[in-house]
């Protein structure tokens, strides 16, 4: 007796790969960690989780990766010969347990601090996220409540459209604003004295 086939897996959106993925997988609500970390690793999509519940986060664009890429080469620079560790995502940073998110940039102030995990990291000492347009309250509202959550003590946004970069210091159990720096001013480090990046080269990163 002959069946019929399945349809093929469509990616082409998030939410289409979002509502397929409750057909076939854990229904949403219900993913436990380890479910997640095995469902990341064979998957080429930034995808989130918080209490059993999925987040498929959209594709960067090139202009994102371009601003990313000069972020990350100015840290790296930075902090990898006074010690520390830069990363860029894909990498998972458990906020707690039962949550995951993929900051954009992430950088430890000691190579050797036991958060650095090869599967996931633990803890950061600086998270950077660059806005997109599709939700940006993902990286001005949730995120921020998130990193201060897993107490970073210092959060970048980068915001293309407004022209802006946000940074943020933790106090306590919030973020309070540090600076809003725009074109023609340097973006300046609390965390890391002596640091700082000029908002329009980056923004005009290519």
């Amino acid at each position: 007796m002959a069946t019929s086939a399945q349809p093929p897996l469509n990616l082409s959106t998030g939410q289409d790969w979002q509502a397929q993925l409750e057909e076939i997988l854990p229904r949403q609500g219900e993913w436990s960690e380890e479910e997640y970390l095995v469902l990341t690793n064979h998957r080429n999509r930034l995808v989130e989780l918080t209490d059993g519940f999925l987040e498929v986060l959209p594709m960067p664009t090139d202009k994102h990766q371009a601003i990313l890429a000069f972020l990350y080469l100015a840290f790296f620079h930075f902090i990898e010969p006074r010690g520390g560790k830069a990363r860029f995502a894909p990498l998972r940073l458990r906020i707690r347990p039962g949550k995951f998110r993929e900051p954009d940039l992430l950088l430890l102030l000691a190579a050797a601090d036991p958060r650095r995990q090869d599967r996931f990291w633990e803890g950061a000492d600086l998270a950077l996220e660059i806005i997109s347009e599709d939700k940006p309250e993902r990286d001005l509202v949730d995120k921020r409540r998130d990193y201060a959550e897993a107490q970073v003590p210092e959060y970048w946004i980068v915001n293309p459209q407004a022209e802006t970069i946000t940074v943020l210091r933790l106090q306590g159990a919030a973020y309070e604003e540090a600076g809003t720096y725009r074109r023609s001013e340097s973006a300046a480090s609390v965390l890391l004295p002596g640091f700082s990046v000029p908002v329009t080269p980056t923004l005009d990163a290519d």
